[in-house]
């Protein structure tokens, strides 16, 4: 009996290095992350393993077959709907309307925008794609250095997966099997602070390199802007108001913020055309299959660490070295920053989601206030050198040398430091509003 189980975890050990070997040998060779570690999941349980090629696929499609998850298509949709409906200038001008007149009042407008945006689309790349083209000429116009516009725009875009909806959100939740309900809610007060802290760098840089100012808008300017743009922002209203009150659930409401930005851009506003729809939707497949391809490979990556117990043996090495969840959070914190800057958001989130869960409930910490320092970390990230995909977003659509703009985001990301640090210690504003709706 000691003999087999001896065989059984060395073969365990054997299938677990075998998943990791072949992942990174894969991704040294720059194979697309997503197709690594597919191969090398099969390679792992084919190999060192009685699971017969058939349990392969089964595990694939089980890793995607969740109601949550319908809300990502619906989410990037959404998007694609606002992006086309010309409902990101409506915002920017609102933004600018509202603000433009102070020092730095463009940069501070797109801030305000990114925030305002974030509450339809659930995407840090739709906002750097939705409003960056826009704002970066502005600011450009205006006489704001052209890379300086494009790091604030990669930096503020991290907002749009904190704020509800997100997408972020839908997978943790889907895969830690927690609220995604209150996980949006908990991303609120979060959200707001990066803003106003991004804001307040703004203000700093703003002073000492003499930020331009708009001109101040009139009160009819703002009104108008504003009719513009109400509609637009009953989309969060919409989302969050009825999750909170029951009427439908997320991957719901996902679907009725599609309905929604449709009727907008197709009836009311106009701006969406039959000839447009085709397109629309084309591109909404391509990413949400990307996405889902994604989803199906990394789930069955997670799926081998958790039955060899790779979880459970992190429980214990952690547990024994400390129990105090400052110091658990802190090397957490440390460890995600590192991998959002390095690899794609979802891909991190649904390879550490069923690892780390367990570890931070063992120490205390409740698992809707981790799942919003995971993503807020992860959407750090997302605009850090050296492949924030931010950064490649917005130098897409800037035109500006990718390298310039890693320079020039650089002091942005300090604000985001302090929110993150502020979030991670105290947990009871992230906790406060979904704790209303208990």
């Amino acid at each position: 009996m000691q003999d087999r189980a001896t065989s059984g975890k060395g073969f365990r050990t054997l299938m677990v290095s075998a998943l990791f070997i072949t992942f990174a040998v894969l991704a040294i060779f720059s194979m697309p992350i997503a197709f690594a570690i597919g191969i090398a999941v099969i390679v792992a349980i084919l190999g060192f393993s009685p699971i017969p090629p058939i349990g392969v696929v089964q595990r694939f499609v089980t890793g995607v077959d969740s109601f949550v998850l319908l809300a990502i298509p619906l989410f990037i949709l959404t998007g694609r709907l606002m992006n086309t409906g010309g409902i990101t200038d409506d915002i920017f001008r609102l933004a600018r309307n509202l603000i433009g007149h102070i020092r730095g009042g463009l940069a501070h407008a797109n801030v305000l925008a990114s925030m305002l945006f974030s509450g339809m689309s659930g995407s840090a790349v739709a906002d750097a794609g939705g409003l960056g083209m826009i704002e970066i000429k502005a600011m450009r116009d205006q006489g704001y250095r052209p890379e300086m516009a494009a790091g604030l725009t990669a930096a503020s875009s991290a907002i749009g997966p904190i704020i509800p909806p997100s997408i972020p959100f839908v997978i943790y939740g889907a895969i830690a099997e927690v609220s995604v309900g209150k996980l949006f809610l908990a991303g609120i007060v979060p959200g707001a602070l990066m803003g106003l802290s991004l804001m307040g760098m703004v203000a700093v840089l703003g002073r000492r390199d003499g930020y331009p100012r708009f001109t101040r808008a009139t009160l009819r300017e703002i009104w108008t802007s504003l009719r513009s743009s109400v509609l637009s922002l009953l989309t969060p209203v919409i989302i969050v108001g009825g999750i909170l009150l029951g009427v439908f659930t997320p991957t719901e409401a996902a679907a009725v913020a599609a309905v929604y930005a449709f009727i907008l851009g197709f009836v009311i506003f106009r701006t969406i055309k039959l000839r447009d729809l085709p397109g629309i939707i084309v591109d909404t497949l391509i990413t949400s299959s990307v996405v889902t391809f994604i989803i199906a490979t990394t789930s069955g990556f997670s799926w081998i660490l958790v039955l060899n117990q790779v979880g459970a043996q992190l429980v214990s090495g952690v547990t024994a070295a400390t129990e105090n969840p400052l110091v658990v959070l802190f090397v957490l914190n440390l460890a995600l920053l590192v991998l959002g800057a390095v690899m794609e958001a979802g891909v991190v989130l649904i390879l550490l989601t069923p690892i780390l869960v367990p570890l931070v409930v063992s120490v205390g910490i409740d698992p809707i206030h981790f799942g919003v320092i995971m993503v807020l970390n992860l959407m750090i990230g997302v605009a850090t050198p050296p492949i924030g995909m931010s950064l490649f977003v917005v130098s897409e659509v800037s035109g500006i040398r990718v390298e310039k703009i890693m320079r020039s985001v650089l002091p942005f990301l300090i604000p985001l430091f302090i929110t993150l640090l502020i979030v991670t210690y105290f947990p009871s504003l992230v906790l406060f509003i979904p704790g209303l709706a208990s």
